[in-house]
């Protein structure tokens, strides 16, 4: 069910603004965020994220590797994400098995996906431990993210949406992670629920970059771009009105943003936008202005009572509205999301400037110190002593019931 306000905006093309070269190295972050004394982690989130990255820990040999059950999928269902035990330190970790002879993606986007994310250090961004290929399986290694993604969180309890509180350290998370990413001059294009990820200890990562672009050509930066994603068909909903236009154009980094808007509305309201809206009727209300809100006792009369794709008189839109009615989101989450989805990208902020918004004023400690007890009563997957192993036939079974689990379920990468 889609909750519209249409409001229209025309469209403008803007030079994206000037960005530090690309390096391996970052220093940067947003100045009110660092006013209030926090680092973008935590030192025990440093001292994991160069633990788990250091490669020579985890060997490319299948004998290191004891497998255990599926616990989602990747690139476009030819992937599972399988909880794993690493033998010689006995961590638990997750492996994405990719198989190549099915995977209908061509290789060198995956072979770009894993140099990208061996690249990036920062502990924001979900990082690849060591990948090989034993048969005809890409076996990609990576850190076991016990509470699954947002959109698991969702699907698990929160259907009726996060707590405002719990969204907003998300958030957060969420553009400090694109602020690096952006200022290597890379846009990320894919930026949902199902690719932010929570680890047992409450710290996000973002995930998904299997669809990123650099901006950075030849040794410069581009102003705009014109590459468009080639599987991006699960992605359209959170996509921004200047990549699905296709024109000359182009975009740059702000496109993100405007996913972040879209996904800000999936956490807080329990589903993305345009969720049971035909395609082309969705790119037509992107193109036109259209933008999204927060559904709560603020928003839900207007947008009843406009042509917002809401019939009135089915039971869950009832369901909904009542919902609704029942909450109220802050002013500042509210024009937050609106900030975000801005059409024209003359009054789209950056991840920078949004670091700094009000929504994020009252956020004085860090996600892994706040996170777990908002998301209560769920609790992360870390013991697995009574999940029993997969074995010769059993991992076969497991690509049978990859390809029948529905796409809700599950890590989604």
């Amino acid at each position: 069910m889609s909750l519209l306000q249409c409001t229209c905006a025309s469209s403008k093309s803007k030079e994206s603004p000037t960005s530090v070269p690309y390096s391996r190295k970052h220093t940067n972050t947003s100045e009110n965020y660092q006013k209030d004394g926090l680092s973008q982690g935590s030192p025990e989130d440093h001292r994991i994220h160069s633990t788990m990255t250091s490669a020579g820990n985890f060997a490319p040999d299948t004998k290191h590797y004891e497998l255990y059950t599926v616990i989602g999928r990747g690139c476009n269902d030819a992937a599972g994400i399988i909880l794993t035990k690493h033998m010689p330190s006995g961590k638990h970790i997750a492996v994405k098995k990719t198989n190549l002879e099915s995977c209908d993606m061509d290789f060198s986007i995956l072979q770009n996906e894993v140099i990208l994310c061996r690249q990036l250090q920062n502990e924001k961004i979900l990082p690849i431990l060591t990948t090989f290929i034993h048969n005809h399986e890409l076996w990609t290694v990576m850190p076991l993210m016990a509470y699954g993604s947002c959109k698991d969180l969702i699907h698990a309890y929160f259907t009726n949406g996060l707590p405002e509180q719990a969204s907003s350290y998300i958030l957060r998370d969420t553009l400090l992670a694109l602020e690096y990413l952006h200022s290597k001059g890379i846009i990320h294009r894919s930026v949902r629920a199902s690719h932010i990820l929570v680890a047992a200890s409450g710290n996000v990562c973002l995930s998904g970059l299997r669809d990123a672009h650099s901006m950075i050509q030849r040794g410069q930066k581009l102003r705009i771009v014109h590459d468009y994603p080639k599987h991006c068909v699960r992605s359209l909903q959170w996509l921004s009105p200047e990549i699905l236009e296709q024109n000359l154009t182009g975009y740059d980094c702000l496109s993100d943003i405007y996913s972040v808007g879209i996904t800000a509305c999936e956490l807080a309201n329990g589903y993305a936008p345009f969720t049971d809206m035909p395609v082309t009727q969705m790119l037509l209300e992107k193109v036109n202005g259209t933008k999204p809100v927060l559904a709560d006792s603020t928003t839900i009369a207007e947008l009843v009572g406009h042509d917002s794709g809401i019939d009135s008189e089915a039971t869950n839109s009832r369901e909904i509205t009542d919902l609704a009615n029942a909450r109220k989101f802050s002013n500042h989450f509210h024009n937050f999301v609106e900030l975000c989805l801005e059409k024209s990208l003359e009054t789209r902020p950056n991840a920078s400037t949004l670091l700094g918004h009000s929504f994020f004023k009252h956020l004085k400690k860090r996600t892994s110190e706040m996170l777990p007890s908002l998301l209560h009563p769920l609790s992360p997957l870390t013991d697995i002593s009574k999940i029993p192993k997969a074995e010769g036939e059993d991992i076969d079974d497991m690509a049978e019931e990859i390809n029948n689990m529905s796409v809700d379920e599950g890590w989604e990468f």
